[in-house]
């Protein structure tokens, strides 16, 4: 029996990308021995990607695809495309080519023929990017290293996957999703391919330097105790400074010939205290931030319009509301 297999692709301005994309698509799909289905979900795009997504639906009889109100991010999207799909595989790519759709055939072979759960994309290089963006990668990389989850420097978002490892990912429920995280913590074996950085094949990146920064204060509030262990290392260091200035201070009283000048000591008190402070409090409040988020119970996206679409795990429904107070039973009364 062939086996099937659904491709997410998330999209946002991809209007010029799609027919390339379905091109070099097409040269893959003839070599592996499955049934493909493609889910286009359009995360509030400014341009006509949803006309172009639109034309391929009628072109093709295996393309569905789904529009969100607005752009709600591409975790909202891949998780709307998880849902949707319903095949034996799932995979998850980009529409801009960056990572080659040539690696499908591996991936497939991988998961028909040995013992793994997942094969995933790992990027070994950043040529044709700036050095700055390259070097704050490989230190988000490190970070997240030292994380319970299983995400290898340079891994993609670019992987097959068996149905029960998509299962997985969507019983994670939380609002504030970094998905290469949860991809990472669900566990289940992994083989990573590896492939040389290729250039889009249209337009520009749309990840900027500050869209970088946030998904990668994402992964490391969202899966890491980091930055609290990074507060009590610095309110330690603190403590050893105040005490080698007490010291400092207890010599300095005892051999008045020893010139001080107390106003820099106090000035480097109050600043490097209050930026200690400063910092903590920004941990706490971005911890409270996404604890707010959660319990708020918004749904991480909204669909606008479906073409050919039936979900794989219905969206979650509200909960009931409760009855008014005097709609309600009296209690019984206790005894103790």
């Amino acid at each position: 029996m062939r086996k099937k297999i659904s491709v997410v692709v998330p999209c946002y301005n991809e209007q010029a990308a799609l027919p390339l994309f379905f091109e070099r698509m097409k040269e893959v799909t003839d070599k592996i021995d499955a049934d493909f289905e493609y889910i286009l979900v359009d995360d509030g795009s400014r341009d006509d990607t949803w006309g172009m997504i639109t034309y391929w639906v009628n072109q093709l009889d295996n393309v569905r695809a789904i529009s969100f109100s607005r752009n709600f991010g591409k975790d909202a999207a891949v998780l709307a495309g998880l849902r949707e799909s319903d095949g034996d595989y799932v995979c998850t790519m980009d529409a801009d080519l960056q990572d080659p759709p040539s690696l499908l055939p591996e991936m497939f072979r991988t998961l028909e023929q040995e013992d793994y759960d997942v094969a995933a994309a790992r990027r070994v290089n950043r040529k044709g990017e700036p050095p700055v963006r390259s070097a704050l990668s490989d230190t988000f990389y490190r970070l997240m290293g030292k994380a319970s989850v299983d995400m290898p420097k340079g891994a993609r978002d670019f992987r097959l996957m068996k149905a029960k490892v998509v299962d997985a990912i969507l019983q994670m429920g939380e609002y504030n999703r970094f998905t290469k995280g949860i991809f990472g913590w669900v566990g289940f074996k992994t083989k990573w391919l590896e492939y040389e950085n290729a250039a889009r094949s249209t337009g520009k990146t749309k990840y900027s330097m500050k869209k970088l920064f946030g998904y990668a204060l994402d992964g490391i509030f969202g899966f890491t105790a980091m930055p609290v262990r990074a507060l009590y290392m610095a309110a330690l260091f603190l403590g050893a400074a105040a005490f080698g200035m007490l010291i400092t201070m207890l010599v300095q009283i005892c051999a008045p010939s020893i010139p001080f000048n107390d106003l820099f000591l106090i000035l480097f008190c109050v600043f490097f205290t209050g930026c200690v402070v400063l910092c903590g409090l920004a941990v706490a409040v971005n911890y409270l931030y996404r604890i707010l988020s959660e319990v708020r119970c918004r749904p991480p996206y909204l669909i606008a319009r479906r073409l050919n679409s039936v979900p794989r795990m219905p969206e979650p429904e509200p909960e009931p509301e409760l009855p008014p107070e005097e709609d309600l039973p009296p209690e019984k009364p206790r005894l103790f």
